[in-house]
Order: C-alpha cells, then sequence, then structure tokens
C-alpha cells in the first residue's frame, strides 16, 4: 500500500480495527451506506470518530486502485513496548512466562498472521528486530485483526541481547528449524518459554540459533519439505497450549 503505511481499508479490516480501539479516522464512499456498512458507522460514531465521505475516485487514487469495498480508515500510532517493561509484564502473569520471537521476518502477511496466532494461543508478548524486519504497519495490522494492539510488542535492537535478558529470567528458548536434532513433540513446553522463529527462505540468523537453548523441527511428512513461517509457529505455539492445558 503506497498511499499511507497507516491505512487499512475493507469491511472486514475496518471493522476489526474498530473493535480493537485501533481506528483514528475513518472515510466512507459516497452514497455508500448500505447494510454492510451500518454496523462500522454505527461503531465508529460511538468512539465518537470523525467520518469523512469520498468519492469512489478519490478513494481508488488514495489506495492504488485496491479493493476497497468503500471504506477506509487511519489507523492510530502503535507505541512497541520496551524490553524492560515487557520483562515486568511476564513477571506479573500467573502462568509461567510464553513469547514468541521472530527474528527478521520481512513479509507483513506473515507477521500479522503470526501476531494473531500468538494472541490466540494467549502468549503473553512478542519480540522483533528493529532492523532488517518488517515493520509493524497497517498490512500487519489488517492481516492481525486487532492483535498487533491488544499484544505487548517489543521491538529491540540486538535480538541476541534481548534473548540472553530472557534466558536470564528462566526462560528456555526453542528455535524452530528444519534440521534441528529433535521433534517439536519430544521438547517440554510447559515451563518458561520462548518460540524462536526465522525469517522466509533465510530461516533463523546465526546469532539467533546460537542463543537458542534447543533446536527442534517438525516433523513432516510427504513431498512438502518445510512450512510458511506463520504456519510453523501456529504449530509450535498450540503445541505449547496443549502441554501447558494437558492434566499434570
Amino acid at each position: 500500500m503506497s498511499a499511507a503505511d497507516d491505512l487499512i481499508f475493507g469491511i472486514h479490516a475496518v471493522q476489526a480495527a474498530l473493535d480493537a480501539g485501533e481506528v483514528a479516522m475513518l472515510w466512507v464512499m459516497a452514497g455508500r451506506e448500505d447494510e454492510r456498512l451500518r454496523p462500522i458507522l454505527q461503531s465508529a460514531r460511538q468512539q465518537r470518530l470523525s467520518i469523512e465521505s469520498r468519492s469512489r475516485e478519490q478513494m481508488d487514487r488514495q489506495l492504488g486502485g485496491a479493493r476497497h469495498q468503500g471504506v477506509m480508515a487511519r489507523l492510530k500510532p502503535i507505541r512497541p513496548w520496551q524490553l524492560e517493561d515487557l520483562l515486568e509484564h511476564l513477571d506479573t502473569q500467573p502462568a509461567p512466562p510464553f513469547v514468541l520471537i521472530l527474528d527478521g521476518l520481512q513479509d507483513p502477511h506473515n507477521v500479522g498472521a503470526c501476531l494473531r496466532t500468538a494472541e490466540a494461543a494467549g502468549v503473553h508478548g512478542v519480540i522483533l528486530p528493529k532492523d532488517r524486519a518488517c515493520p509493524i504497519n497497517a498490512t500487519v495490522r489488517k492481516v492481525a485483526s486487532g492483535a498487533a494492539s491488544r499484544l505487548p510488542i517489543a521491538q529491540v535492537t540486538n535480538l541476541a541481547r534481548s534473548m540472553e535478558q530472557l534466558q536470564a529470567r528462566g526462560l528456555w528458548l526453542i528455535g524452530l528449524a528444519g534440521e534441528g536434532p529433535a521433534s517439536l513433540y519430544e521438547q517440554d513446553l510447559r515451563g518458561p518459554l520462548g518460540i524462536v522463529m526465522g525469517a522466509e527462505g533465510e530461516g533463523l540468523r546465526r546469532l539467533t540459533r546460537e542463543h537458542c537453548d534447543a533446536l527442534a523441527r517438525i516433523p513432516m511428512q510427504g513431498g512438502c519439505g518445510s512450512l510458511n513461517v506463520s504456519v510453523a509457529a501456529g504449530v509450535a505455539l498450540f503445541e505449547a497450549v496443549r502441554q501447558r492445558q494437558a492434566p499434570a
């Protein structure tokens, strides 16, 4: 989306952003106030948001011809957490700390999908590098369906050092890698835990890999040698959920 990094569009995406309290301003195509848009307009009015009308041509031009369904919104900025604040947040959790670490993912759709899955799995926070990684932009937030605002997300300058700080707090860091010596399902994921995911194609960077306490693989069958990173994150996170919810 070239027009702006804080604009989202489409009925489902805008409604999800409204539900999450992420919207700062709303635009509706002139003459488009039908049944499908009524809940969006009602939510915006309840939140006392500014609602402006624009022609189809104006919206098409601003969004580069994207299929906007007659509605778009400007998102409120997200203020990332400081790592120190996230560490304090982990200390307040009644359950063992549970975090997701994303090492240099580039595709905003993958980042957004990982955030959405992380929230669904009950992750207490997400850590990702500031540099050489996809920022938390409008596409990420659209795919995340509000999770980007609700989850504690720390963007750090030095990922390896941040992993060391997590380990000092007692977290066991497991990196997902196809060449991992053990199956993910052989790992004990019930204690303080960080799941570490590498970038698309490249996988875990060398320094990140070296800072993991263990490397594990997802057993694969058939001719497919790997999974999309967001799918792999879902498998790993919900295996941890399964183990954590199993009777002692």
